[in-house]
């Protein structure tokens, strides 16, 4: 039966003082708590106040009815601020629906505005004049602008709902640093900074979604333009940090105006706007840095700014590694040695047509989730697949058995795979084993090199 108030005394002999309240709050976290002491103490007063206790009280210090009093008010108070906690989520959950709806109604006429703007400006409804061109090109800018702010808002509501999601692959993060720069390139070169690009092919693969990286990539590299005054510098570079090798550090450093130290504590929040823009200009509605924030922290990964007013800004994020050696060792590990048999199972999904169609992605989505229901957990692993460079995409499972037991796997798989009318009306996929040897290598030396080997088989 859940008790409507705790009366906790410290002194007494099976108590542990602070760890006792400490326990009581974690069986009980909404039921209020009135602690009784011998002490005096008022800085341990302030402090169980702070970890959540109701009162604090002393005994030889409590007047006539004082305990009951304390007890009813703990309960009232209590009570309230259950009841603005509720009325908090409800805030928020409204907002965020609020904001989805109104984001989603405004990119159907958002679409209407921008296909007949293209029209015009592309001659297909008759010649225009050059100043007809230049209003319509001002039209066209504020669309997109304003299709951007959209897509914020679908991010940041999605974001703070918790609704985002990341489908990790095994990424190159060099080509998504170079996707990155190649969009920004002609944002940069319109306003006369410099935009470059610094890293070594020789970073290991990263584990995460390469469309959520890229997303934080330009966000950061547009929010680094926009701060550069003309003939500054944009650098992106990638290395990796001794001190934590299993990540890669990212970076987007600027030579703008810099970020002063009470706008760095605020800058990673929503709706937040540096009002010392070198455009003098806000063409947006505060929410990159935040979007990227969360996306980066989704990934397992942190993101920070160095900055000093006047010497431009450095933001920084962490992705983690794509390490094979720890993804395989319990598959092909059992009691600290290499399994004897250990086969390869191969998917390729391949779409009928070129383009592909628009729900592809999704298909190979749903392929990858049903491949992870065909496997013996603990035995087997899905590998994160490869960022594919066009619409085919590979799956790998490492499965700790024989060509016998590969084979019913294979068969488990083309069986369920089948079964996917998706898959079935817009592509087609092979199923295909082989056994791979793990004699003569140390994992954590030769996996990446043969891991190479099997995929290219």
């Amino acid at each position: 039966m859940r008790p409507s108030v705790v009366l906790l005394d410290l002194n007494l002999p099976d108590s542990q003082g602070a760890e006792t309240f400490r326990k009581v709050l974690a069986k009980a976290p909404d039921v209020p708590v009135v602690i009784l002491s011998g002490q005096d103490d008022e800085a341990l007063a302030v402090k169980a106040l702070h970890q959540g206790a109701q009162d604090y009280l002393v005994k030889g210090a409590l007047a006539r009815g004082e305990l009951d009093r304390a007890m009813r008010h703990a309960m009232e108070r209590q009570a309230l601020l259950r009841s603005l906690e509720m009325s908090r989520k409800q805030q928020l959950e409204f907002k965020n629906r609020f904001l989805s709806h109104v984001s989603h109604e405004l990119r159907t006429p958002l679409t209407c505005i921008h296909q007949f703007v293209t029209i015009l400006l592309d001659g297909l409804a008759g010649e225009i004049n050059p100043e007809q061109r230049e209003h319509l090109n001002t039209v066209f800018r504020s669309v997109n602008q304003l299709g951007a702010m959209v897509r914020d808002l679908l991010e940041a509501s999605r974001a703070e709902s918790g609704k985002i999601r990341i489908e990790r692959r095994c990424v190159a993060i060099s080509d998504l640093m170079r996707a990155a720069v190649a969009m920004m390139q002609a944002i940069a070169d319109e306003k006369r900074v410099a935009l470059e690009i610094n890293v070594d092919d020789d970073i290991p693969y990263v584990h995460g979604d390469p469309d959520r990286i890229l997303e934080v990539l330009i966000n950061l590299i547009d929010n680094g333009i926009k701060f550069t005054p003309e003939n500054g510098k944009v650098t992106v570079q990638a290395a990796r940090v001794q001190a934590d090798p299993d990540f890669v550090f990212v970076s987007v450093a600027d030579t703008g105006c810099g970020i002063a130290p009470q706008a760095r504590a605020l800058i990673f929040e929503p709706l937040y706007q540096e009002s010392d823009a070198i455009d003098g200009g806000r063409k947006g509605l505060g929410l990159g840095l935040y979007i990227s924030k969360e996306l980066v922290n989704l990934h397992g990964g942190q993101v920070w700014v160095a900055s000093d007013p006047g010497n431009g800004s450095t933001f920084s994020f962490t992705l983690p590694l794509y390490l094979l050696e720890k993804l395989l060792m319990p598959v092909i590990t059992s009691d600290g040695k290499l399994r004897d048999r250990l086969m390869l199972v191969r998917v390729d999904l391949r779409p009928n047509a070129k383009p592909p169609r628009a729900s592809w992605k999704e298909v190979c989505r749903q392929s990858l989730e049903l491949l992870g229901h065909c496997v013996q957990p603990g035995r087997d692993l899905v590998l994160p697949p490869m960022a594919a460079a066009g619409p085919e995409q590979t799956f790998f499972v490492a499965a700790s058995t024989d060509s016998a037991g590969a084979e019913v796997m294979a068969a488990r798989i083309r069986e369920q795979m089948q079964s996917l009318p998706e898959l079935r009306a817009s592509g087609n996929f092979t199923v295909s084993a082989q056994p791979v040897s793990t004699a003569g290598f140390t994992p954590a030396v030769h996996l990446p090199d043969k891991w190479r080997q099997w995929r290219s088989a």
